[in-house]
């Protein structure tokens, strides 16, 4: 008797690693647009504005890197990474 081979369903497997760096690259790239947005306003605003957009230049960066790195978790949706299914025999 053969021993049966193991398949294993990947359905719920996470993107490419790729497309998933592209995906960080565009995020980090909107918030450091932002970022820029607010250094102008710090120029362009008066004062008492001027510093609420001082404060989202300063700050940004922070949170920039953090939901730039958001992602890529091991932790799935029903907790179980790899489904065992056993091929049938025929």
């Amino acid at each position: 008797m053969a021993k049966a081979k193991k398949v294993f369903d990947i359905t719920n497997a996470p993107l490419a690693l790729t497309a998933d760096q592209s995906d960080r690259q565009k995020r980090y790239f909107i918030s450091m647009m932002v970022r820029t947005a607010c250094f102008v306003l710090t120029v362009v605003l008066p004062s008492p504005y001027r510093w609420v957009a001082l404060a989202g230049a300063a700050g940004l960066p922070y949170f920039a890197v953090v939901i730039a790195n958001a992602g890529r978790e091991t932790i799935t949706r029903n907790n179980q990474i790899i489904e065992e299914k056993p091929l049938a025999l025929d």
